[in-house]
């Protein structure tokens, strides 16, 4: 740790936040929109590349290294800056969408969106610290609402985009027109985003960061083994149980006791931390398994295009939208933010309960959009409050590994969710429904009338069945929402005086 004293450091004018705030958006657009556009793709980069068993890989790589690489960027963010790691994050995110531009065969492409996860997984991140860093957590509530607005919208429109991309022109330039995007917020971000920051030497905890990707690469890989290929008994998954175990447990001491942790277990000895986290973890499950399973139902059920299926998902993006901005307008004003995550919770229960009652048919189309609205307001109340009351509690040094964390935690959540509805899901069609419809559902249209009430019976019996599973996860999290303590956010940003040193960088 630096024994130098901290430089005073003068209030930003809002047109310097308003500057920085461009810069991150630019990134984070990039990291938010890329996850959800090439979904509507996939069935024609198959049909030229081949590869239909590795069909899944090529979002499971994103996944996998996006995930791992969150908390490494948010604390070597703490160590070297936000602005260096930032336009790493860029320049490998950059790289990556060259690469799967240019792939020729499908491993070709999973090994480039490995490379695009691990640029992911640094703009996401280092979106929110950044905001943390510049803007005083009794403000900061309308700039990571609009945040977490942008990330929601975005992967809503995405598959819109890319539908479109593909309809008009090559599948490859949903990956090559990052290549001017990325050099556009390249260039921002050098202007924008020169925070200051006091320099100090630390040693990187090396085989921290080993240990964290090697358990987590092992459990995101054991979980797609296990759904889509070998079985949850099979030698390979209990291999990479055991290994995800291992890690974790030998990961957990070694931070105990490392000079520089990736993840100081310190953390979780603050009351805040101890409840939004879990918390955050549920949440994740939920959100990650909505945005696969509403879409399959309305192409599958209600026969709609995925396109059309995209446009119909519209009520969730606006409601989050709606819900974060107000949301962070009304914490600012008062202070406080103690009501917002139980209200979440207890709005996305009720969208869930609303999910559980659809049916077969077209009619149930309006019930599918106003499950996804309230679904949206709930978690426009939670994302953004619970990665401010974790700000909020931590110290301004550690506002990137704090921030990255609750990231961390919800995408993690969100992988275990989605390996375990989607297990859920496949016990109920297995044997009652041909499995080639999942990956072309909208056939189920075309078959002849008692194979097509027989199979949408059966869809619809899955998918409600996945919402029901969702129900007691977010009762659980509402249940941990009421105990999240209130503090009082600081009127003051990290770069205030008195709260961070400032040595520009």
């Amino acid at each position: 740790m630096s024994n130098l004293a901290p430089t005073p450091t003068p209030e930003l004018s809002k047109k310097q936040i308003y500057t920085i705030f461009g810069g991150v958006m630019a990134g984070m657009f990039l990291s938010a929109l890329d996850g959800t556009i090439i979904n509507t793709a996939l069935a024609t980069i198959v049909g030229e590349l081949g590869g239909v068993k590795s069909y899944a890989w090529v979002g499971t790589a994103y996944l996998l290294t996006q995930t791992a690489s969150t908390p490494l960027f948010g604390k070597l963010s703490d160590l070297y800056g936000r602005r260096l790691l930032f336009q790493i994050a860029i320049i490998s995110f950059v790289v990556g969408s060259l690469l799967c531009g240019i792939s020729q065969n499908m491993w070709q492409l999973i090994l480039s969106r490995g490379v695009q996860g691990i640029g992911g997984g640094g703009l996401f991140s280092l979106s929110f610290a950044i905001i943390g860093d510049v803007v005083a957590p009794r403000d900061r509530g309308r700039y990571v609402g609009f945040i977490t607005s942008v990330f929601t919208v975005t992967s809503v429109i995405g598959p819109l985009i890319g539908g479109f991309i593909v309809d008009n022109t090559s599948w490859r330039w949903i990956f090559l027109i990052n290549l001017p995007l990325g050099l556009i917020a390249l260039a921002i971000t050098d202007r924008a985003l020169r925070l200051p920051f006091n320099r100090v030497q630390r040693k990187v905890d090396y085989f921290g960061a080993f240990l964290l990707v090697l358990s987590v690469a092992s459990l995101i890989l054991a979980l797609a083994w296990a759904s889509e290929e070998n079985g949850w008994l099979h030698v390979s998954t209990l291999g990479l149980v055991l290994v995800t175990a291992i890690g974790a447990v030998v990961f957990v001491k070694w931070e105990m006791k490392a000079p520089e942790p990736i993840i100081p277990m310190s953390m979780f000895t603050i009351d805040v931390v101890r409840t939004v986290i879990p918390m955050m973890f549920l949440v994740g499950t939920v959100f990650y398994g909505t945005n696969a399973f509403l879409p399959l139902y309305l192409q599958s059920v209600t026969g709609v295009s995925p396109t059309n299926s995209g446009l119909l998902l519209t009520p969730l993006a606006v409601s989050v939208a709606f819900s974060a901005t107000l949301i962070g307008r009304r914490t600012s004003k008062t202070g406080s933010y103690k009501v917002w995550p139980p209200f979440g919770t207890i709005m996305t229960l009720l969208a869930l309960l609303v999910l559980t009652t659809l049916g077969p048919g077209d009619g149930y189309i309006v019930v599918a959009m106003i499950g996804s609205a309230l679904i949206g307001f709930g978690l426009g109340a939670l994302m953004p409050t619970g990665t401010l009351a974790v700000q909020n509690a931590v110290q301004p040094h550690e506002m990137g590994t704090a921030s990255s964390l609750v990231l961390f935690m919800r995408s993690l959540g969100g992988v275990i969710g989605l390996a375990a509805y989607g297990a859920l899901f496949n016990s109920r069609i297995s044997g009652r429904i041909d499995e080639s419809l999942i990956r072309r559902p909208t056939a189920i249209a075309d078959l002849p009338s008692e194979q097509k009430t027989l199979a949408l019976g059966v869809m619809t019996d899955a998918i409600t069945i996945v919402f029901w599973a969702a129900v007691p996860v977010i009762f659980v999290a509402a249940l941990i929402a009421f105990r999240v303590p209130a503090r009082p956010l600081r009127s003051n940003s990290a770069m205030q005086p008195g709260e961070s040193s400032t040595t520009s960088h």
